[in-house]
This record gives C-alpha cells, sequence and structure tokens, in this order.
C-alpha cells in the first residue's frame, strides 16, 4: 500500500508565522503582507490547524509570544522561505549581469561574507563580485572617491550626511583567551587595531575611566589581526560578540574590566554605483545580516 505523503505547508503561512515572531505584533506583520490583520490571524489559525499545535500566544495588551512549538519553527520556517526566495528569484527575476565593487573590514568578511556571497552568487550568477579587504578608514576613503560601489565600515567612520543602513547594532565585548588569563594581567595587556579605530578609542577611553593600568602589547592593521595575540594567551582585545573563532571567548560584562559602550555595523552605498547590481547585493547583505542578527539574539 502506497505511504501518504505529509500535508504541504503553505509558504505564505510560514510567513506570516515569521513577521509576526519579528515584530512582536499582528498588526505590524499585516502591514509588512499587505493585509488585514484578520486575514494575517486567519492564516496563522490555518497554520495552526495544519500544525495540531499552538505556535504563538496572545497576552495581555496585544503582546505576542512563541509557545515551544513556535521556537522549534521558527527557525525552520525562515530556512524554507529562504529556499523558497531563493528559488523564485532565480526563475523569474530578470537576468542580471556587470561587477559589484565591495569593500568590508577583515573581521566582517570572515564572519558574514561567505553566506552573503554564496546567497548572491545562487540568485546572480552572471555578476561579479570584486571584494575588498581593509579597515574601516581606508574603506571609506576608497568609497568616497568611487572606487567602491558598496562598503561595510564601523560605526564612527561614515561621513557626515552619508545615507548608511544599520546592519548591527550591539555591546563591544572583552574578548580573552578560552586557556589563559591575560585579563587578569596587571597592566591589562591589549591587542588593538592601529591608527583611526573607533574599537581602539572606546577600549582606551573605558580603561582610563575605570583607572585600569594597560599596556598596548600588540597592534595590527585589522581588528582580525588583533586575535592571534589574543588565541595565544597574550593578550586581550575588544569586539561584537559575531561568530567569535574557537579559542576565545567574551569576559562577563563588568567582569573584571569596565563595560564597553555599543557599536554599529553600517552598509554605505556610493554616491554613484553600479546599477541595478549595487542595490541587489545591498539588498541579500541586510537581509544575511537580519536574519543572523535574529538567529544569535
Amino acid at each position: 500500500m502506497a505511504m501518504s505523503l505529509p500535508a504541504g505547508l503553505d509558504p505564505d503561512l510560514l510567513r506570516a508565522f515569521s513577521y509576526i515572531a519579528e515584530e512582536g505584533s499582528f498588526t505590524r506583520a499585516a502591514e509588512r503582507v499587505g493585509r488585514t490583520q484578520s486575514a494575517v490571524s486567519m492564516q496563522v489559525q490555518r497554520l495552526e490547524s495544519l500544525l495540531g499545535q499552538r505556535v504563538l500566544l496572545r497576552g495581555k495588551g496585544g503582546a505576542v509570544s512563541l509557545t515551544p512549538h513556535g521556537e522549534y519553527l521558527l527557525d525552520r520556517a525562515r530556512e524554507v522561505l529562504a529556499l523558497n526566495d531563493a528559488i523564485w528569484s532565480a526563475f523569474r527575476a530578470p537576468q542580471m549581469h556587470g561587477t559589484v565593487r565591495l569593500g568590508t573590514p577583515d573581521d566582517y568578511a570572515l564572519r558574514f561574507l561567505p553566506a552573503v556571497l554564496k546567497r548572491f552568487a545562487d540568485t546572480h550568477p552572471s555578476v561579479e563580485v570584486e571584494v575588498s579587504c581593509s579597515n574601516s578608514s581606508t574603506l571609506i576613503e576608497q568609497l568616497r572617491a568611487g572606487e567602491l560601489d558598496l562598503t561595510l565600515c564601523s560605526d564612527g567612520h561614515q561621513p557626515a550626511r552619508w545615507p548608511a543602513e544599520e546592519l548591527w547594532d550591539g555591546p563591544l565585548m572583552w574578548i580573552t583567551s578560552e586557556r589563559h588569563v591575560p585579563h587578569r594581567r596587571d597592566p591589562l595587556p591589549l591587542a588593538v587595531a592601529s591608527g583611526d579605530c573607533v574599537w581602539r578609542s572606546a577600549a582606551l577611553r573605558a580603561l582610563e575611566q575605570a583607572g585600569r593600568a594597560y599596556r598596548i602589547a600588540y597592534s595590527a592593521q585589522t581588528h582580525a589581526g588583533t586575535l592571534t595575540p589574543v588565541l595565544a594567551g597574550l593578550a586581550v582585545t575588544v569586539s561584537p560578540i559575531t561568530r567569535l573563532p574557537e579559542g576565545v571567548r567574551a569576559l562577563p560584562v563588568g567582569d573584571p574590566l569596565p563595560k564597553l559602550p555599543n557599536t554599529r555595523i553600517l552598509l554605505l552605498k556610493s554616491r554613484e554605483p553600479r546599477q541595478p547590481v549595487t542595490d541587489a547585493l545591498a539588498a541579500h547583505i541586510i537581509d544575511t545580516f537580519r536574519n543572523e542578527t535574529l538567529r544569535t539574539a
């Protein structure tokens, strides 16, 4: 006897559910999908009926929370939607050709760029991406000179009144070795980026305000280079917590080093970018960071 096939899940139902989970509101989710709130509520009811489980709970004041089944479903719904959208774009989007010049600090290239480039290549196989890796200050100079179409940079390096898309916002953390305790030494040995680095300035300012003695033991042209002495247990550095490499760890806030401020990762576009390839790549970068932030929040 032939086996019965499982019921299919409509991507529209999964999209409505994902938007509600992300927005924490039926109303805002309805605005994103261009439907009425009652229509979105019916989609959730249909999804729960198909699954045989509650995935969302409505609290007082319209607050929305996920059930344990909803938590399980959310990551998988995003994966299904990403694949659905990639297939749709590959078959329906007009073929795009050309070259887009992307700048990125080394640290961001290692953590985020592989996923961005893989997705972009799948949906835009005829577009070439030229990647330039350097520090944020140099990349901004190249952007202003028209040598880049698009660049990522750390907050504080963007030119005044230059439009910027916020990709990530979170705290800077002290990073030390998993096996050694350089953060217990006095004076504190630091590994920081050389030159005009916002993270470097934030670290030194926090230590000085706390009266903590330090010495700059190592410096590197890029932030990624500061992790080498940290891995060896010779120094500490600062970084946002975004996929730290094995062998290092973030210290608890305020223990034993002073709290650091928040920082942002920004995306800036050239005044005269190559189009439409620049906008297409920018959309992939924004979407990748949004999914990464939601996954690690």
